[in-house]
């Protein structure tokens, strides 16, 4: 029991596709305390032997999701259904539209996609009907100047959630369109700035705080627990779009 009640995820399994760090890492604890067993994909096999051996996870699997082969080689190898997937890791990259390269532009702009696409394919007959597929976009789609091709990328995504949820059903398909959110990859992305942007959010947002990975946690449970839920986009930002 947790809190008085039966564990969300009692039996069932869940796979994190980025669930060595961040919020992927703290997703998988949470599901892990609501009763699932744990498959945790990542790039870092020494992560990955950590974050096993805190959660007690089934196993691990090393490789890039990004590359097609070695995402359908692991979904192949699984030997038994799984109820849900989760894909976190990685993470956006800004610089202005003029000095990226045709092959920037490209890659940017369709990385995301591709992969949501090779889940989603990979998916079919692997994860049980009504387990939930859920990705990461993101929250912010708004053009401002330096954030390069990122919002163009960003706003494809709900689009194409609706239409994968379409054709995987009765897979459920869901994305999580996140505003700032603390994590080690914001450190690394913000450097020096980190803690003026805390700052700066904590007195702006109408949450009075900074969104955390156990804010990002908390709702991929409901999503993956909820078997009423396909096809949408929820944003998570603290209110950020309320605000200038």
């Amino acid at each position: 029991m947790t809190g008085g009640r039966a564990p969300e995820l009692a039996g069932q399994t869940v796979v994190l596709i980025g669930g060595s760090s961040g919020i992927g890492l703290e997703t998988a604890r949470r599901a892990r305390t609501e009763g699932a067993g744990l498959i945790l994909v990542g790039r870092n096999q020494d992560r990955l032997d950590r974050a096993a051996r805190e959660l007690g996870a089934e196993r691990t699997a090393a490789f890039d999701a990004t590359d097609s082969d070695a995402l359908g080689s692991f979904f192949r190898g699984l030997i038994a259904p799984v109820d849900h997937v989760m894909v976190t890791g990685g993470g956006p990259s800004y610089s202005p539209i003029l000095e990226m390269d045709s092959a920037t532009v490209s890659r940017d702009l369709s990385d995301h996609a591709r992969l949501m696409v090779s889940v989603a394919r990979n998916a079919v007959g692997r994860v049980r009907p009504g387990g939930a597929l859920l990705f990461m976009g993101g929250a912010d789609n708004r053009v401002v100047p330096g954030i390069g091709i990122f919002a163009a990328a960003a706003a494809a995504l709900p689009p194409l959630t609706a239409t994968l949820a379409l054709e995987v059903a009765p897979i459920r398909v869901n994305l999580i369109a996140a505003g700032f959110v603390d994590t080690p990859l914001s450190a690394t992305l913000l450097g020096g700035d980190l803690d003026k942007r805390r700052e700066q959010l904590r007195s702006t947002l109408p949450i009075g705080r900074v969104v955390g990975p156990a804010d990002i946690a908390a709702l991929a449970i409901h999503l993956m627990a909820n078997t009423a839920i396909t096809g949408e986009t929820y944003n998570i930002d603290g209110g950020q779009r309320l605000v200038s």
